[in-house]
């Protein structure tokens, strides 16, 4: 069951306003060019960042991007796991990877699974999480494997010709 508390307006407004917060600061950014790319008035912004006034979705996601990083991303984040989260993969490739694995995520089940997307069970899905991760994991060394495979072939190579 979802504990309501965690919904309280004045939380999700503060909690909010912290990752706008970190975005615009991280940006180097001026508010003023924040303000007038994300198409909110400066002092409506303002009132964002400090919590005061509650940002739309919309507004929201033009002043993530405004500020150079992955919108839909950091607000999914935001949604799903708080946000810390968020704050903490601010311009991150993590982040961006985040963005495309979770957009790419609902086709790539209804491809594989076919009819047997109606037969996930939500137990399932922190087990699966990490089994995600643990494959990441193993592909990100794999792969290093492989650069250092290649640069030890090219360095023999280059090696050969200076003999």
């Amino acid at each position: 069951m979802t504990d309501m508390a965690l919904f309280a307006e004045q939380q999700v407004r503060a909690d909010l306003a912290r990752l706008l917060f970190a975005a615009v600061e991280a940006s180097g950014r001026a508010r003023c060019d924040i303000a007038r790319d994300a198409q909110i008035h400066r002092d409506a912004l303002r009132r964002v960042l400090l919590g005061e006034r509650s940002a739309s979705l919309g507004e929201a996601l033009r002043i993530l991007a405004a500020s150079g990083v992955a919108p839909n991303a950091h607000l999914l984040l935001f949604l799903v796991s708080g946000g810390d989260h968020a704050i903490a993969w601010l311009q991150s490739d993590l982040a961006l990877f985040f963005e495309n694995f979770s957009g790419e995520l609902p086709f790539a089940l209804e491809r594989v699974l076919g009819n047997q997307v109606h037969d996930v069970k939500p137990r399932w899905a922190k087990g699966t999480a990490h089994r995600v991760a643990r494959l990441l994991s193993d592909h990100i060394d794999e792969l290093e494997r492989k650069d250092a495979l290649l640069g030890d072939v090219f360095a023999g190579v280059e090696g050969g010709h200076r003999g």
